[in-house]
């Protein structure tokens, strides 16, 4: 050990680790999970309060949205995270600076760069069909030119590493000293067929640390179910930067799943991967993920899942009313969750209190009671407020009789008809704000455009300031979908205004009806919150 990776003493006086997340790039492989270019931005933007520290976010030489990317995200605003693009070591046929993949990074301007290379010798005669040594080649002169013409920070990703060391322990070492040599700032060991086990990690980490000076990190993927445990063993033999996706989405089985990691390294080893005050919004990013991926949460997710803390069997319920640590192994609030007991009011009261503080609840018991049941009954219906967080303002303030009424609905109709070929969608609404009526009509590129242009239509003539608000997305989930053609849908809408940015929500067996009801709710969020008077 007298070659011990000088970090890892660092890391044993003061535990931080490096989280690079890799939602955006890795994650967008598993097949179901896509992201648009807007929903891309706003990922973005959350990581970053979350308190990562890397967000891999794209390979910039492989596609035009992940171009667009880069230069969109060039201009947001962030306090913590570094963007990082992805890409390959130069091909075997060309020169450095001729090769495509490398000038797509550069051109990228990111803060940090991740490049993956070979490690296993089975890669490079079988899938590069090149020499041994041209390989190391293409590693060294790829990091050095990198390092040569950026100031970005350098991360290695060695691929297939565990695997090419149990076949050829000797060129492993050496692919991953070429990266020394070229430049690399961090040394990332990659489980990528996710077939290793949890030992077996441990000891080949550990054993690297004799043989490189800079931090090593770990990637693990989740083929055997361990890549939560790999990721951690890595870490305890060494590792210091750590890869993953948020709810281990990712290509094949997944990847580490962040919200998993992050319980288990800072809850219950003390590490610290993001600010400590943060750890409380670790439900909040996961679920925030899967609404705008539009994707079902995994309900018995370890920390975050809605079932972590569910209590259900007599005997556990009866336990864990006297002490809750008989059943649950942190407290739940540590992560942002909450110890649910169906049919119960007991579900969730420490959250409502922490979402509701600025309305002073905690000696109004009969209050909070309300706010609880009708979320857990419209939650019993397909609601889900995570990521509607307009929707769970307004509801608050009806149930505590603190809202207030912009304007009444007194019937709308929508027709979908074709014209020429074409299909043509009109709305026509009637409203009344006060005593005055108004009746509008719109066409739209479909039911709830034209609905939602009528609306605005028929209250921009009473509230101006509508004209700057817009809608920025649109989306659809079928929540019982064995119901068929009757199943109810769950529709959220994202607003804008100004710099603000909101979330609603709304249910029904009725597609429009649901837009409906999220479409009222982001208006009058607008109205309420900026105060707006009828003109």
């Amino acid at each position: 050990m007298m070659r011990l990776n000088s970090v890892i003493r660092v890391l044993q006086m003061n535990k931080k680790i490096y989280i690079l997340d890799t939602t955006l790039r890795d994650g967008t492989q598993m097949a179901g999970f896509d992201l648009s270019l807007h929903d891309k931005l706003l990922i973005t933007e959350k990581l970053d309060e979350f308190g990562i520290d890397y967000i891999e976010a794209g390979w910039p030489g492989s596609n035009d949205k992940d171009i667009e990317y880069f230069k969109r995200a060039a201009d947001l605003n962030l306090k913590h995270a570094r963007i990082t693009a992805f890409g390959s070591t130069r091909r075997a046929d060309r020169n450095v600076e001729d090769d495509p993949n490398i000038k797509a990074l550069i051109q990228a301007h990111t803060n940090a760069i991740v490049i993956f290379g070979k490690t296993w010798d089975l890669h490079v005669k079988e899938a590069l069909r090149t020499s041994l040594e041209t390989n190391l080649e293409m590693i060294r002169d790829s990091l050095a030119y990198l390092k040569e013409q950026t100031e970005c920070g350098l991360i290695y990703d060695a691929e297939h590493f565990f695997d090419g060391y149990k076949a050829n322990p000797k060129y492993a070492i050496e692919t991953i000293k070429a990266a020394e040599k070229g430049g690399a700032e961090h040394i990332v060991l990659c489980d990528t067929n996710g077939g290793s086990m949890p030992w077996e990690i441990g000891k080949i980490t550990e054993e690297i640390g004799e043989h490189i000076s800079v931090p090593l990190g770990i990637h693990a993927h989740n083929d055997s179910g361990l890549a939560a445990a790999n990721t951690v063993e890595g870490v305890r033999s060494g590792a210091v930067h750590v890869h993953g996706t948020i709810n281990g989405v990712g290509e094949r089985t997944g990847n580490a799943d962040i919200c998993t990691v992050i319980g288990i390294l800072q809850v219950k080893l003390g590490y610290e991967c993001i600010p400590p005050d943060n750890l409380e919004s670790l439900v909040e990013i996961s679920r925030f993920i899967y609404e705008i991926a539009n994707t079902i949460p995994h309900d018995s997710q370890p920390f975050v899942g809605k079932n972590a803390f569910t209590h259900k069997g007599g005997v556990h319920v009866n336990a864990v009313l006297k002490n809750p640590h008989t059943y649950e192994h942190i407290d739940p609030e540590t992560v942002g969750n909450a110890r649910y007991i169906p049919v119960s009011e007991l579900s969730g009261r420490s959250n409502i209190l922490n979402r509701l503080k600025k309305y002073d609840l905690e000696d109004k018991p009969e209050e909070i009671k309300k706010i609880l049941k009708e979320i857990q009954k419209n939650e019993s219906i397909g609601y889900q407020y995570e990521a509607a967080n307009a929707s769970f303002e307004i509801l608050t303030r009806k149930i505590l009789n603190m809202d207030k009424s912009f304007f009444d609905l007194e019937g709308f109709r929508v027709i979908v008809e074709k014209r020429n070929g074409n299909p043509v969608t009109e709305a026509t609404i009637k409203i009344k704000v006060g005593e005055k009526t108004h009746l509008t009509a719109a066409e739209g590129d479909g039911p709830v455009n034209a609905l939602d242009l009528a609306l605005r239509k028929a209250l921009e003539i009473f509230y101006p300031e509508l004209k700057h608000m817009h809608l920025t997305d649109y989306k659809v989930r079928v929540i019982n979908a064995t119901a068929a053609t009757a199943a109810r849908v769950r529709v959220v809408i994202e607003s804008a205004y100004k710099e603000d940015i909101w979330s609603t929500v709304g249910v029904s067996e009725n597609l429009i009806e649901a837009s409906w009801i999220a479409l009222v709710d982001s208006i009058n969020y607008m109205l309420m919150k900026y105060n707006i008077k009828e003109k």
